[in-house]
């Protein structure tokens, strides 16, 4: 029927009045140590194949795993910025099962004493492609725990072959779960965002989702409103970004809601999102924990975080989103969208309070950086920073504008070359004869030779159409080569067109 709605695509938001979404999601992070969790072989993600590998990663029998000191001190500091509960005493345990690539059969991970528990992380809530919230959202982390990564399977390699490369077996891998909060796509992508952005803040982890740095999991079931019991849940896995997930769960969300409405029955089980298609499709039924046969691994002793050792790391903590926002906001007197801009990344917000301290003033550092800066820098496909443009560069920049030396439009032309040539913006001024001019007596001409070639609006301003003015402004500083200072030009064509 022509405009009948399709049942399987949601808005990622409104299930429907029959049923409410329950999602709890798992994101797994590489963490970015230089060896391997257990051994001493490299990260290197872009190593050839099967190359980074030794006895122990590999699951040879009769080696033994020695623990890498930094992987649990990123774990830690994670576990610190998400405000969760440090565990004195936490162990390793072996999570038991059979996958081509798992060598040993099972993976080092931690069971029921994480290293980390009992967080919460505060978000905004945007759709993609949105900057503007509209809502914000406190999510509980259950648990932040660490294991080794597996090995990484190939599939479709010529001969219709498979292939595994151990050289990811090992890697320090941060698991991050939280409580069944989110209830709609929405939700579960700003969460991803802000968690993304903590991790990198940090310094923890590229997050790079295109390499598996980071992998997202959303755990999906529905329950009649008001109901406390939860559904069945599905697992959905294979997603390669943030907006994949969102429309994982959208989809996911209708399904399953079909599903009941047709009289059918949810089944517990693992499924894989197909982006070329935008479906979920059933891979495996999902094991329970007793499936996995945890038991502590025997090989490694637990791991003690005393007080000591949890303070210094969290002294090391730099200063989180959330709290530079609000500093941002409070102390420089940004708007909320500017400091949320600036605060994007750590890189920029460096940059940015880099150029303040170099002495621009808050606002037009900020407008600068988010603007024409940013223009110039993304034709160059560049971030700021001071490899990019010196801080102190922009800084000089800015206060020559602020000053009157330069105007904004010499400013914005001059702007590429800083970036290119890296030198200092006094000396490119000087050396072509850029500054601004403020000469009054040096102005008047070209303000008296503007109302005598342009009778009309000249005569518009006398009658009161201000708009008129503008015209005139732009012909003086067309005449000057852009040099001339709009303030004193408003001022002579003022004096001008109401003398006698």
């Amino acid at each position: 029927m022509t405009g009948a709605a399709d049942p399987m695509q949601g808005d990622g938001n409104t299930v429907s009045t029959e049923f409410e979404a329950v999602i709890g999601m798992e994101v797994h992070v590489e963490l970015n140590t230089r060896s391997k969790v257990f051994c001493g072989c490299s990260t290197n993600f872009h190593a050839p194949p099967n190359t980074n590998v030794c006895p122990v990663c590999l699951g040879m029998p009769g080696v033994l795993p020695v623990l890498n000191r930094r992987a649990v001190e990123r774990s830690v500091a994670a576990g610190i910025a998400l405000g969760c509960t440090i565990s004195r005493w936490s162990k390793m345990d072996r999570k038991n099962y059979f996958y081509p690539d798992l060598a040993k059969n099972y993976q080092i991970s931690q069971y029921d004493l994480p290293l980390s528990h009992d967080g919460v992380l505060e978000v905004d809530v945007v759709s993609p492609g949105s900057q503007t919230p509209s809502a914000s959202k406190r999510i509980r982390i259950r648990r932040a725990h660490l294991e080794e990564d597996t090995a990484r399977n190939t599939h479709a390699l010529p001969g219709g072959c498979s292939g595994v490369d151990f050289n990811r077996s090992g890697v320090p891998l941060l698991e991050i779960v939280t409580e069944p909060d989110i209830q709609n796509a929405d939700e579960a992508y700003s969460y991803l965002i802000s968690l993304r952005q903590l991790l990198l803040y940090l310094g923890i982890s590229d997050c790079n989702m295109e390499e598996g740095s980071l992998r997202a999991e959303a755990n999906i079931s529905l329950r009649r409103p008001g109901a406390t019991e939860l559904g069945v849940k599905t697992e959905v896995k294979n997603v390669a970004s943030f907006t994949g997930a969102y429309r994982a769960i959208e989809y996911e969300i209708a399904r399953q809601r079909q599903v009941l409405l047709d009289g059918g029955t949810v089944v517990q089980e693992t499924r894989g999102w197909d982006a070329d298609r935008g479906v979920t499709v059933a891979q495996r039924t999902k094991e329970s924990a007793h499936d996995y046969r945890y038991f502590p691994e025997p090989d490694l002793v637990p791991i003690v975080v005393d007080a000591a050792w949890e303070t210094e790391i969290r002294s090391g903590l730099p200063e989180l989103p959330k709290a530079r926002r609000e500093r941002f906001a409070t102390a420089l007197g940004l708007s909320s969208y500017d400091a949320t801009v600036l605060t994007a990344t750590r890189a920029i917000a460096d940059y940015f309070e880099a150029v303040v301290a170099a002495g621009a003033p808050a606002k037009p550092a900020a407008n600068w950086i988010m603007g024409d800066l940013q223009a110039v820098l993304s034709e160059r496909d560049l971030e700021p920073s001071d490899a990019a443009l010196p801080a102190a560069h922009l800084a000089a920049m800015i206060t020559l504008i602020e000053t009157g030396k330069i105007s904004g439009k010499i400013a914005k032309d001059l702007l590429p070359e800083l970036v290119d040539t890296k030198r200092p913006p006094e000396a490119l001024v000087e050396e072509k004869g850029l500054a601004q001019i403020s000469d009054a007596g040096a102005l008047r001409e070209l303000v008296r030779k503007a109302v005598a070639d342009n009778p009309g609006p000249a005569q518009d301003v006398r009658n009161g159409k201000t708009k008129a003015v503008g015209f005139l402004v732009g012909q003086v500083m067309k005449a000057s080569k852009g040099k001339a200072n709009p303030k004193v030009i408003n001022e002579l064509l003022q004096e001008e067109l109401t003398s006698e």
